[in-house]
């Protein structure tokens, strides 16, 4: 056996807060062989990103490195000096974090950002490092890489600048990456070629990779061993099929159980793990899962129990299992039900959107170029159903719900919502619609003002809209919206950075449920959450409906979360809805070629995936005929001429000229 490139032992880091220490890594012990992909899988706030950031020494203080290990091919990190950590950085090792858009500069254009490794280490530079940086983005799947590379963050969306992070990376072909959730914001296809291309940086260049991920999918598809983490300690540790089908820890017994499935039936709730993690200033004496657990047993609160090996290969960190027993199945859960009320005029219409955003010239006699974001789209949305959409990055899911919201105002179709034509409302009639149509955006932290506390940002539309009196009654109904999204109704008087991603996500919810709308248009809720936390917010979100009647019009990349929570799903590419029908339709019976490959791209262990021939159209130029033709594994002739949208089943609408002509992998003879 090869001596690993990294071997952390024992790490301890802690962070000396105000109210006292926190050991956010206690005793994180793994290895990583050249060649192989280790994925570290947890809650937020379990530590995995702080144990990678104290692998790369990149942590500041209060924190603060207090014990063990950390080597890369024999040499201890722990004891480099600067100059040296430079040169490793970038270099030997590289690191992609989690938030894209901090992590880029918003004043420099993307390929200097690229190329700045690779210069910085005396690799290339001049013309070749550009070309290097050009080729690095379309590798990463970024459409036009020529013009993005002349662009700057803001000008991308959050998928695309992950992509760019991505290829910092990569840049300097590292012996070691550290990827922070790198596949987050990106959607299957994007996040199928990114798997691929980590898969091929194992196989080519023996590039050892640590991949930290809330989803147990992609780390399934990609790693031969996972480290699942608990409350700054590793609670388990095996192959990663192993794991995920047969879990010796109670804990990752419950996270493989909460991951939504595409061959699992579609649950009535998304089971979920019940209460919370434990305060790190206060952690049990005992195992620190206990509290949580349905398995425990009296010693689980009085005994720390060890990482021990329970079966060849495998340790886990528990008293249930030390003897080497497995864990039983999950119960089977209650069956979900359509309750729609479909034969209701409808709560929201849109027929025959279009919006265009032109772009600045790039020179005083260059032609002016126009992204071409959403071209004639049609969707409805009856009272208390749940509406899906789908598609890739850029196809225009964002930019529809701007349009019905009307906080980007169409340039062609109409929109009428409650029976009212909101198409060209302005000023005090539209500020008049807000209560009743509200919005959750896909960032909460961006969409909370920092210098609010909680209750101030509840609070404000009671006050503006009148819902309220006065000050007392604003507490007082703040209170109340705390406790309906399952936060204490004490943390009003919190600012949003003193929430977890999660928890700023219930807060964005209550928001919207201030002004009791009739309908909220939810744009990626749940993306960035871990699977537990995710399940917490989609449960919320479907008791609301049950309590309130609500409507939903929820956008996600992730096919999963939308087959367990919609009702209907249309699918989007290219700015227009090439299938539309009920999810359980479409989901077992896919017709359009596009859906087919999307499905497939799903990262499943051992699911089959289609590949897709060359790029997606850039907007700036819409193709002639079907727009997905040119990567269409079945484009016919007349592909070339504008497709018809067939009604191939109830309900079950393709824009296609062959519904049905691809079929699934797994259908293939």
């Amino acid at each position: 056996m090869t001596a690993p490139v990294l071997e952390v032992r024992d790490l301890v880091t802690v962070f000396h807060t105000d109210a006292g220490p926190v050991r956010a890594v206690d005793g994180v012990s793994f290895t990583v062989a050249r060649g192989e992909t280790l994925g570290i899988v947890g809650e937020s706030g379990s530590g995995k990103s702080v144990t990678a950031q104290s692998v790369m020494r990149l942590l500041e203080p209060p924190a603060r490195i207090e014990g063990g290990e950390v080597l890369f091919e024999g040499r201890d990190v722990l004891a480099m000096s600067q100059s040296e950590l430079t040169a490793w950085r970038g270099a030997s090792a590289a690191m992609v974090f989690q938030d894209s858009l901090a992590g880029l500069n918003p004043v420099i254009r993307i390929l200097r950002q690229v190329t700045e490794h690779v210069v910085a280490h005396g690799r290339m530079g001049g013309s070749e490092a550009r070309e290097h940086g050009v080729r690095l983005l379309g590798r990463m799947g970024v459409a036009s890489p020529e013009r993005a590379a002349r662009s700057y963050p803001h000008q991308f969306s959050g998928g695309m600048r992950q992509r760019v992070m991505i290829a910092m990376g990569m840049a300097n072909d590292p012996v070691l990456l550290l990827a922070d959730e790198p596949t987050t914001a990106l959607d299957v296809t994007i996040q199928a070629q990114i798997l691929d291309l980590l898969a091929e940086l194992n196989a080519k260049f023996g590039t050892a990779i640590v991949l930290i991920s809330h989803d147990l999918g992609v780390i399934g598809t990609l790693c031969r061993r996972i480290v699942v983490m608990y409350a700054g300690e590793v609670v388990e540790e095996g192959p990663s099929a192993a794991v995920l089908d047969d879990p010796r820890h109670p804990y990752a017994w419950a996270l493989a159980n909460a991951v939504p499935r595409l061959d699992a039936p579609v649950a009535a709730r998304l089971p979920g793990i019940d209460g919370m993690p434990p305060d790190p200033l206060a952690m049990p004496t005992g195992c620190r899962f206990a509290p949580r657990c349905p398995f425990r047993i009296t010693r689980c609160h009085v005994d720390h129990p060890p990482l021990a090996e329970v079966a060849p290969g495998r340790m886990a960190r528990c008293w249930v299992t030390m003897d080497g027993k497995p864990l039983p199945p999950p119960a089977i859960p209650a069956q979900a039900a359509v309750v729609a009320q479909r034969d209701a005029p409808p709560l929201l219409e849109a027929e025959g959107l279009v919006k265009h955003f032109p772009l600045p010239r790039e020179s005083f006699f260059a032609p002016r170029q126009v992204v071409h974001a959403v071209n004639g789209v049609s969707v409805r949305v009856q009272p208390g159903e749940r509406l899906g959409i789908v598609g890739e990055s850029g196809c225009g899911k964002s930019t529809l719900a701007r349009l019905v919201t009307r906080l980007h105002a169409p340039d062609a179709g109409t929109i009428r919502f409650m029976d009212q034509d909101i198409t060209t409302l302005s000023g005090e009639a539209l500020r008049g619609l807000r209560p009743k149509l509200q919005m959750v955006f896909q960032d909460p932290y961006a969409s909370l003002n920092p210098r609010m506390t909680v209750g101030q940002i509840l609070g404000e539309p009671l006050l503006v809209h009148g819902r309220v009196a006065n000050d007392a009654e604003a507490r007082e109904r703040v209170g109340a919206l705390l406790d309906t999204v399952g936060l204490n109704p004490a943390w009003a008087e919190r600012f949003p950075h003193e929430f977890s991603g999660g928890q700023r996500q219930r807060i964005s919810i209550a928001r919207a449920l201030a002004m009791e709308p009739a309908m909220i248009v939810a744009d990626e809720p749940v993306s960035a959450l871990d699977v537990n936390v995710q399940a917490q917010v989609l449960n919320l979100m479907l008791d609301l409906r049950e309590r309130m009647g609500l409507a939903y019009l929820f956008i996600a990349h992730d096919l999963a979360v939308v087959r367990a929570f919609c009702d209907r799903v249309a699918v989007m590419y290219l700015g227009r809805i090439v299938e539309e029908a009920p999810a359980a339709e479409l989901f077992a019976r896919p017709a359009h070629p596009y859906t087919v490959s999307l499905l497939s791209a799903v990262p499943e262990p051992g699911r089959q995936r289609i590949v897709l021939g060359g790029e997606p159209p850039s907007t700036l130029r819409l193709p002639q005929g079907c727009a997905f033709r040119a990567r269409c594994p079945v484009a016919l002739p007349v592909c070339a001429e504008p497709p018809p949208l067939i009604e191939i089943a109830p309900g079950h609408r393709v824009l296609c000229h062959a519904p049905g002509s691809l079929k699934p992998p797994q259908e293939v003879a």
